[in-house]
């Protein structure tokens, strides 16, 4: 028996997600919106029963099992802490920072028997999946570098909101750096333990967005890291040791036209590529590159306004929580094996502490040590500073 489901947001990835949940036999019993008239809107056009802009309304709502949350990073953690503790399962975004991650992570550990997942649907991708398991075979020998382009049109808000504030978790790095750096550890299998980062923010105002306000958050970034020791199935050579995995990613959210996603992994027998969703590999030695694995399927009018990649991925992630599910006859019961490849709230930690150690390289100019928190620092902690020195 599938768990009922309640909706958090009201965005894009939102209206994709309903219409995917009912797809694999998933009721969607209610939607969460920031005010009525947007979960309103929704719910009457995607045909859901019940609505509100009270987030207690949904948690506590009796047909509601699995909640997933698509919502402005401020309010992820906030929400998805209390889903746990009230024994829902819960799907959701990135946190805002580093101690909202620690959190979530926090109240994870508590309830082990809920699901508590963070949604970077790149993972699913079969491209990556293909990609993963190919570098797990030694398809491409020692690992020695990979290289990470994504170019695009604006990520901002029609009106000024979050979107536009570096501080509220706007900007290409944590939107889509964030799931890049997921990605790039899950396909290494190792995590960066120093990195250096550039961030510009080239449109600070629009037609939209002027007079008094203006855009904090990024819409350019550049940043490299440095690898830690990957697992024995990546292999021994120079390419596994600690800083040996060398990851470059360039963001570049200024360019109108044609979406460009594509992850490169070299190693020292050849390359792996996946180009939107499409995955290419070449042997050293090779003429020219081979199509591994292509695209299929149309998209629907629904799904147009997520990348592909994450649409594809958004897809195959919906369909590991119906066989997740499908495994216990108990609705809140699930099984670990079809998600096992999710981004758990541990990861979502250590890439928001990645995500930080960028921003503060970009200020600092210098390369950052990755340092994953192991308690939640005190929030006195500067004031305390503060008042030491001036008593000193």
């Amino acid at each position: 028996m599938l768990p009922g489901v309640g909706v958090f947001g009201t965005g894009s990835t939102a209206r994709v997600l309903v219409p995917l949940l009912r797809s694999e036999g998933f009721e969607v019993h209610a939607l969460w919106g920031r005010s009525e008239e947007e979960a309103c809107s929704l719910a009457k056009e995607l045909g859901i029963p019940f609505h509100t802009s009270q987030s207690d309304d949904v948690l506590l709502h009796p047909d509601v099992d699995l909640v997933c949350i698509y919502i402005p990073p401020p309010l992820t953690r906030q929400i998805a802490v209390k889903a746990l503790g009230i024994g829902k399962n819960v799907v959701c975004e990135k946190a805002a920072t580093a101690v909202d991650a620690f959190k979530m992570v926090t109240a994870g550990l508590y309830y082990p028997q809920l699901l508590s997942v963070v949604g970077n649907t790149l993972r699913f991708l079969p491209a990556f999946v293909s990609m993963r398991q190919l570098l797990a075979k030694g398809y491409v020998g020692e690992l020695q570098v990979c290289d990470v382009r994504v170019y695009g049109p604006s990520l901002l808000d029609q009106s000024y909101g979050w979107t536009c504030e570096e501080l509220m978790g706007g900007g290409g790095l944590h939107t889509v750096g964030s799931a890049i750096i997921d990605l790039l550890s899950h396909l290494t299998r190792a995590r960066a333990r120093r990195v250096h980062g550039l961030l510009r923010t080239f449109v600070r105002q629009n037609s939209s967005i002027h007079g008094i306000r203006r855009v904090t958050s990024d819409d350019f970034c550049f940043f490299q890291m440095l690898m830690g020791e990957a697992s024995s199935g990546l292999g021994s050579g120079p390419g596994s040791e600690p800083g040996g995995v060398c990851c470059t990613v360039t963001l570049n959210f200024n360019m109108p036209g044609a979406f460009v996603h594509e992850v490169m992994v070299v190693g020292s027998a050849g390359r792996l590529v996946a180009r939107g969703t499409e995955l290419f590999g070449q042997l050293n030695g090779a003429s020219g590159e081979e199509l591994l694995l292509g695209e299929s399927g149309d998209v629907g009018p629904e799904g147009r306004d997520l990348p592909l990649p994450h649409l594809r991925g958004l897809g195959s992630m919906v369909t590991a929580l119906r066989h997740a599910f499908q495994a216990h006859e108990e609705r809140r019961s699930w099984a670990r094996g079809p998600v096992a490849m999710a981004a758990t709230f541990e990861d979502g930690l250590y890439v928001q502490t990645v995500v930080e150690a960028v921003k503060l390289s970009s200020r600092s100019g210098e390369w950052e040590s990755v340092e994953v928190m192991t308690q939640e620092p005190d929030p006195n902690h500067n004031l305390c500073e503060a008042l030491q020195r001036n008593k000193n």
